[in-house]
């Protein structure tokens, strides 16, 4: 990346990072020899000699030197940057924002670090703490869901309606003829002369020698036939704003796609590079509407790129400029374009006001919706590499959408629900009498509300599932409500619907014995994740009989994985 201090008029040349030379004006004729001094440290802010890569960055600060020249002129200095003294310096950055104090700042230090040419007064402020604080950020929230379905709609819609209004343009060139040779100026004829002549205006179609009343007659349709066969800013707002909301791409990396960036892999698939302005060079693997729709993108733009300058036929987002004949435009499509597409097409946000077009905004909305069943490998690798924790954490994980909000809050209230639940201490029942019940665990009668012909079937062992005997099957504590519950034997355990009484005892001890066989075959850690709390409930439980009962169950239990209602891989021989 080269840049370069021109002199007449005096301005910055210079190749941003997408190899395209760019010129940066100045004001014309207002302090010229400050101008090059500001434009000079600039220069040796632009890589190679310093970190500016990005056009934006660039402009931002060349914004930023025409305000301090600007406000220089209208004080009637005359001077380069030798001659500012500390009032000028301090009267500007009180005025101004922080970013243009930061910028000038540094462009200031860098022309003095050349040869040392501020005086030290002034170099001392330069190189001091600034006067404006940065404004304090938060991050950007994704659009609602109602919000994000009318952008995408609108631009699906638009999309549709141009190819369709595309091929059949493109359909209707193949069927016409030269009307200059035939002097048939239809419709189809006239969609075979764009094609074939480029983007035709009714001026350059009177160059051609069509009479004036001829160009007066099909001016309209001349009109309507290059905007169905050449895509204009409209439908390529429409395209970028779409392939954003698909791919979840930063904006500078749609802005400067080339046609090499673009590498097939299969029949359907693609692997996309782009420059990241805070990264360089990534890739990512185009998910399939994305794909889908380059496409498209490539099919509605091939008649203008055939037309384009051959140095200009690799960029990705070609569109034709129907305020220059024949023209063919290929720089980044700018925000006022966009509100102004949002005005056209009637676009507004919930509360009613203009649709607030971000597009920083469409790459956070992309990550909030994503299928999280889609990830695969580190979350932080799919997200972003170079973001800490506590970045994604505030920019993705935080930035959901009410429907996402809500679930989030119903996962969290059901896991403390299940902490709650399993906290409380298990009902064990010393003997085989429905008095017992009503007698020991009055609360556990209140709780679960049980009536004395649930409490004698509870009792009785109608109720028995294994290991206890459960208050209700059909609770759905563990899988859907209505139905019988699915979970498995140890998980009765650290249920509270859970009645255990000493008929059960055996049973107990059997899971017992299977706990201790799955400690031998699984890892300690692996093994308290999966069955340390059942196992320690089972000793608590089992501490509740009474000893003989403990002692003659015993006898019962053979130690093998036949004695219990296992699935093949849970078995332990």
């Amino acid at each position: 990346m080269t840049a370069a201090v021109l002199h007449d008029p005096v301005s910055l040349a210079y190749t941003s990072s997408d190899g395209v030379r760019r010129h940066g004006m100045m004001p014309a004729a207002a302090c010229p020899a400050l101008t090059r001094d500001l434009l000079a440290g600039l220069v040796d802010l632009i890589h190679p000699h310093g970190r500016l890569t990005m056009r934006s960055a660039i402009d931002k600060y060349l914004i930023s030197a025409r305000r301090l020249v600007l406000f220089m002129d209208g004080r009637d200095f005359t001077g380069g940057a030798g001659d500012l003294t500390r009032t000028d310096l301090v009267e500007f950055w009180l005025a101004s924002q922080h970013l243009d104090e930061l910028h000038t700042r540094r462009m200031l230090r860098a022309w003095d670090g050349d040869g040392g040419r501020l005086s030290q007064p002034v170099r001392a402020m330069t190189e001091g703490r600034t006067f404006n604080q940065p404004d304090r950020t938060s991050p950007l929230a994704p659009y609602s869901e109602s919000e994000w379905s009318r952008l995408t709609d609108l631009c699906r819609r638009n999309v549709r309606t141009a190819l369709a209004a595309h091929v059949a343009a493109m359909e209707a060139a193949t069927r016409g003829c030269d009307p200059l040779e035939s002097g048939e100026w239809s419709a189809d004829n006239l969609c075979w002369l764009q094609l074939h002549r480029g983007p035709l205006a009714a001026a350059r179609l009177q160059a051609l020698g069509a009479r004036n009343k001829t160009v007066r007659a099909v001016r309209s349709r001349l009109a309507e036939v290059r905007a169905a066969l050449f895509p204009g800013p409209d439908v390529v707002i429409s395209y970028q704003l779409l392939f954003g909301a698909y791919s979840g791409i930063v904006p500078d990396g749609i802005d400067g796609l080339d046609l090499e960036d673009i590498e097939w892999t299969g029949g359907s698939e693609m692997v996309l590079s782009y420059i990241k302005g805070r990264t360089s060079r990534e890739s990512l693997n185009l998910p399939r509407k994305a794909v889908r729709l380059l496409e498209r993108w490539l099919e509605h733009s091939a008649p203008l790129r055939v037309l384009a300058p051959a140095e200009d036929r690799s960029v990705l987002w070609l569109r034709d400029r129907s305020n220059f004949p024949g023209g063919v435009e290929k720089t980044r499509i700018t925000d006022i374009s966009v509100r102004a597409w949002v005005r056209r097409h009637s676009l507004f946000d919930d509360a009613g006001a203009p649709f607030p077009v971000h597009r920083q905004r469409i790459r956070t909305t992309f990550h909030s919706h994503r299928d999280r069943r889609t990830w695969s490998g580190s979350p932080r690798a799919t997200i972003d590499p170079n973001h800490t924790p506590a970045i994604e954490g505030d920019h993705y994980l935080t930035a959901t959408t009410t429907a996402q909000h809500q679930a989030v809050e119903t996962i969290i209230e059901e896991a403390q629900g299940d902490l709650i639940r399993r906290a409380l201490a298990p009902t064990v029942l010393s003997e085989e009498a429905t008095v017992a019940l009503a007698r020991d665990y009055p609360q556990v009668v209140a709780r679960l509300r049980l009536d004395d012909a649930v409490i004698a079937e509870l009792v009785g062992g109608e109720r028995d599932v294994f290991v206890a005997a459960c208050a209700d099957q059909l609770a759905g504590l563990h899988g859907p409500k209505g139905k019988p519950c699915p979970a498995r034997p140890w998980v009765c355990l650290l249920c509270p619907l859970a009645v255990f009484a000493p008929r059960h005892a055996t049973n107990l001890l059997r899971l017992k014995a299977f706990f201790a066989r799955q400690w031998l075959r699984m890892p300690s850690e692996h093994f308290m994740a999966v069955f340390g709390p059942y196992a320690e409930r089972v000793a608590q439980v089992l501490d509740r009989f009474d000893p003989s009962v403990v002692a003659a169950a015993t006898t019962d239990v053979a130690d093998t994985d036949a004695e219990l209602p296992l699935r093949p891989e849970e078995r332990t021989a």
